[in-house]
């Protein structure tokens, strides 16, 4: 009987052990084998990241005096006053008083029973600190309203070292040319150390987008533009992306600057979107276009020359205009350059090259280039090729035939002057006889 007493309260003693391993109840001081504490407290931490309560900062080695906000929630059943905190971070990182100094924060007002409440410190990153994530501890000390004495909670956490992120634009080629299309091409770089990700590119204040406005901000308004928006995805930093555009100018922005602005959207480091503006600044040159026309092959003054006239059918005159003709193929004429000085619009301008060769002279067909060599508005050099054959006949022989033609009228006038003295002698003798 004392036996069977003595195994019931065995089994009475026992089983709470058995039923506590077997559902996992909840115990003082954690929740079993968990790894998720579960203690209770009046303080729990949210979040730890560099920046302000409203603002998230990108932040690199050897930046200073930059704001560490640490976000934590009352989760008591009673308001508290009198919050401030102590950070603790690892070697690489001090407080804006110093190497050594400790790092304090006040919280600015009491927090409500259920309400977040935050600690900014201010810290120096060290410039040996790596882009990367590190742990941290923070201290708080605080005082329930209604009760003397203060009550400390100690949390540890994780923060990153973002690296930051400097987002730049520029086009490849700044130059754009009325009255015709241009194929833009425009460099998106990510100069910082942290990565930016889900980019966006928009052009604004465009004909679509004018409609809505109350006024121009730019003169983009005025040109035509095939693409306005882009999703290039990330840009590592150190790295770039290329968007492309078509862009038709008028004429009435010939000599002046383009100003496209441009909206950039993206996610940093931290996860936050940001929205930026940048400008794309493009110059406007005139339209020049060259064309040769009328080659044909002249003599003059006993010289051939190859002549032809060129024309310009754009809307900007081209300066310091040269014209070069050059042989092709087997033709032995030597390399000729005339100066022709500005190349006007809807004037033809006229160009004589005298004609040489290279040893004996060669007649017939030859081949060559004409070469127009001008600079535009912004004085860059243009080259414009015509290629063409033209005819090169033999002079006539003026020098041999001048001799032989002198040798008859000479002849001729000495007769003529015999006869005239003849005549003379004869009418004097008659009027002497008579």
């Amino acid at each position: 009987m004392n036996l069977k007493v003595l195994l019931s309260l065995f089994v009475i003693g026992f089983a709470p052990f058995i039923f506590d391993n077997s559902y996992a109840q909840i115990t003082s001081g954690g929740f079993g084998s968990s790894p998720f504490e579960r203690d209770y407290g009046d303080v729990k931490f949210l979040d730890a990241y560099f920046g302000t309560i409203d603002n998230k900062f990108e932040v690199d080695a050897g930046d200073r005096n930059v704001p560490f906000t640490v976000v934590m929630a009352n989760v008591g059943t009673q308001d508290i006053t009198g919050i401030r905190g102590q950070l603790s971070l690892p070697l690489g990182f001090s407080g804006s008083d110093g190497p050594g100094s400790v790092i304090y924060a006040d919280a600015d007002s009491n927090s409500l029973a259920g309400n977040n409440f935050h600690l900014t410190f201010f810290v120096d990153i060290g410039n040996s600190v790596n882009i990367q994530q590190y742990p941290g501890t923070v201290k708080v000390d605080y005082s329930r309203l209604r009760e003397s004495g203060v009550r400390t909670a100690f949390e540890n956490f994780d923060f990153k070292v973002t690296g930051e992120s400097v987002v730049n634009l520029r086009p490849l080629d700044p130059f754009l040319t009325s009255l015709q299309q241009n194929h833009v091409t425009i460099e998106i770089s990510n100069d910082g150390t942290a990565p930016i990700s889900s980019v966006g590119i928009g052009l604004k204040n465009t004909q679509s987008e004018r409609a809505s406005t109350a006024q121009s901000i730019t003169n983009v308004e005025n040109v035509v533009i095939l693409n306005t928006d882009w999703e290039i995805g990330s840009i590592e930093p150190k790295s770039k992306k290329l968007i492309e555009l078509d862009v038709y100018v008028p004429e009435s922005l010939k000599g002046d600057t383009l100003r496209a602005p441009i909206e950039i959207t993206y996610f940093n480091a931290h996860g936050d979107q940001h929205t930026i503006s940048r400008i794309a600044d493009f110059f406007v040159k005139g339209f020049i276009d060259i064309s040769v026309y009328n080659v044909d092959v002249i003599e003059l003054s006993g010289t051939q020359m190859v002549i032809g006239e060129i024309i310009n059918e754009g809307n900007e005159d081209g300066l310091f205009g040269f014209v070069t003709v050059d042989p092709r193929g087997d033709s032995n004429i030597k390399p000729s350059t005339q100066f022709i000085d500005e190349i006007e619009i809807d004037a033809p301008v006229p160009f004589n090259v005298p004609i040489e060769f290279d040893g004996e002279p060669e007649y017939g067909e030859h081949d060559i280039t004409i070469t127009v060599r001008y600079k535009d508005d912004v004085r860059d050099e243009i080259f414009v090729t015509h290629d063409t054959t033209i005819l090169v006949e033999e002079p006539s022989n003026n020098d041999e035939g001048s001799p032989d033609l002198t040798m008859i009228i000479i002849p001729i006038i000495v007769i003529i002057g015999v006869g005239i003295y003849i005549i003379r002698r004869r009418k004097k003798a008659a009027i002497k006889a008579s």
